[in-house]
């Protein structure tokens, strides 16, 4: 298996840790316990320590080392060749922990022949002893690494299955959403854009015979216009609107803001002269510095302005007046909406209300803006604050 090159450096720091903790066992039991008598097994002793220490880096090399230096003191008799063996056992241990395949087998097999070399003397009368003696030293150690290494793999290969498998979960869960986009398109644009479409055609049928009578009021003329140029706008955005649920991610002049940049003035003249058509007396001051807003946020000053447009014209009455304000002002843009409530001829009736202002609600939450609405000392009162996030936002001195 193929492991990231972190762990692999990650596995070679805790060898040498483990190197150095059984260099320092050796010193102690060098010291405190075997205490060589001689130059030789001191020699002996120190060589096996730098064997030990250079096993950290290059474990093979220091297991035939060490293989053939537990050889030397066997047959010069030093009592180190006991340190000697079990720093070989150790090092094999680490060789199978790190690596699979040819090299752990010729460690073992290096170590095995030392042990074999040293016992010659013994064969063939104690075959059976030296061969277990051989699977203790060189076969246990080898097992033991293998067994650590395969179960370590093991582990690893299952954290990246389920890493796997939580991908996977996100896809599945990324086309859903999708098919569920698809789905809300596909209902959207069969229970609603087929009656505006049938309701422009009609109001045009009525235009075209309006327009051939001479005795009908002009004023007739004038809403049959507006509201014919009202529903074609409206279906152009639910077909804009239908676009983007079906392919989020592409962009293009269908699918993208309803807001073209720098378009959010003249689109909030729009609704304005809109209201006004209503029968709304509308008074208008935006910053020219919206137009800086990204498409979002330039997509969300103008849903409040149409729904609180909207609103002021519903309930505040005929006759009433309403005032819109869009402003930028401490790296945010502020909206807000005052209606005075002059052609309310009575309060507003109790009940729950529609789902306009939930939605804006929602949209500025979405934004991380805040939205207060509630009514004032004369009428109906909204404001919005949404964050710019830009840095040209700042107030111009």
């Amino acid at each position: 298996m193929n492991r990231p090159w972190i762990e692999r450096a990650f596995d070679t720091r805790c060898a040498g840790i483990r190197v150095l903790a059984l260099a320092g066992v050796l010193i102690g039991y060098l010291l405190l316990l075997q205490r060589p008598s001689g130059a030789r097994d001191w020699g002996l002793a120190a060589a096996g320590l730098v064997v030990c220490l250079a096993a950290g880096k290059w474990v093979f090399g220091a297991l035939l080392a060490q293989s053939a230096l537990l050889v030397v003191a066997h047959a010069l008799g030093e009592s180190a060749a006991s340190s000697v063996k079990v720093l070989a056992a150790v090092t094999l241990f680490e060789l199978a922990l790190q690596r699979s395949g040819r090299r752990p087998a010729a460690g073992a097999a290096a170590l095995a022949l030392a042990v074999a070399v040293n016992r010659a003397g013994d064969l063939p009368g104690e075959l059976l002893p030296v061969l277990y003696k051989m699977g203790i030293v060189a076969g246990l150690p080898l097992l033991l690494g293998s067994y650590v290494r395969v179960t370590r793999d093991a582990a690893l290969h299952a954290r990246e299955h389920a890493q796997q498998q939580e991908l996977r979960a996100g896809q599945r869960l990324l086309a859903a959403r999708a098919a569920e986009r698809t789905t809300i398109a596909r209902e959207l644009h069969d229970l609603v854009a087929h009656h505006v479409s049938s309701m422009v055609l009609r109001v045009g049928v009525a235009r075209h015979v309006i327009a051939a009578s001479t005795t009908t009021d002009p004023r007739i003329t004038d809403v049959l216009d507006d509201l014919h140029s009202s529903a074609g706008a409206a279906l152009a955005d639910l077909r804009r609107l239908v676009a983007v649920l079906r392919a989020p991610d592409r962009s293009g002049p269908d699918t993208g803001s309803l807001v073209a940049p720098g378009a959010l003035p003249a689109a909030l003249e729009s609704v304005v002269e809109h209201s006004r058509q209503t029968g709304l007396t509308v008074t208008a001051c935006v910053d020219p510095r919206v137009t800086r807003l990204d498409a979002v946020r330039g997509l969300a000053v103008l849903r409040l302005a149409q729904e609180g447009l909207a609103n002021a014209a519903k309930h505040g009455g005929p006759g009433a007046h309403a005032e819109l304000a869009v402003r930028m002002a401490d790296g945010a843009v502020h909206v807000t909406i005052h209606d005075d409530g002059a052609g309310r001829t009575r309060p507003p009736a109790p009940g729950p209300s529609g789902h306009g202002l939930i939605g804006m609600r929602e949209r500025v939450d979405l934004l991380g803006g805040r939205l207060d609405a509630g009514p004032a000392a004369q009428g109906w009162r909204l404001t919005a604050e949404l964050p710019a996030l830009a840095p040209d936002m700042e107030p111009q001195t």
